[in-house]
């Protein structure tokens, strides 16, 4: 659904795809500031809290070329929602954790459904916006939104520790 104009559809799924990729953001740069209290509140060793953080980027980016392929294979609307959906779990899942492992293997599956579901989104993006100044608006749009969610992840990690 390739447009030269902008429509009210390919603006509200840009707006889906960016509500996404700010939550992801948010996921992942609020752990940061957390992890002392992390520790402290589930009694982890300083060895064990850094599979908090590593467990979600090994399956991010253990995961990102099979998440193309997979959106490839099985169509990235489909991939995108299922993986969205498991993100929000998991990420659910790890907050209310009361063992560390439980929230570890919790950051991996996050780390992995984040894997399928933004090359999917960005997919979305490059097939619903035309090639020229309104794609590269809407990638910016998407950049911009990711970027704003790590920033203002640090901030609400600092407030809810």
């Amino acid at each position: 659904m390739s447009t030269t104009q902008p429509t009210r559809r390919a603006w509200a799924v840009l707006f889906v795809l960016c509500g996404a990729i700010f939550l992801e953001g948010i996921d992942v740069s609020m752990l940061g500031v957390a992890l002392p209290s992390i520790r402290a509140d589930l009694g982890m060793s300083t060895g064990s809290l850094s599979w908090v953080v590593s467990a979600y980027v090994l399956g991010y980016g253990g995961f990102m070329l099979l998440g193309g392929r997979a959106a490839d294979l099985w169509g990235r609307r489909r991939v995108f929602l299922v993986c969205l959906g498991v993100f929000v779990l998991f990420s659910g899942l790890g907050g209310l954790a009361t063992e560390g492992w439980v929230l570890v293997a919790a950051r991996f599956v996050t780390g992995v459904a984040a894997a399928f579901m933004t090359p999917a989104g960005l997919s979305i993006i490059t097939t619903t916006f035309a090639e020229g100044p309104l794609r590269n608006k809407a990638l910016l749009v998407y950049a911009g939104t990711a970027a704003g969610g790590v920033s203002l992840g640090m901030v609400v990690g600092g407030l809810l520790t």
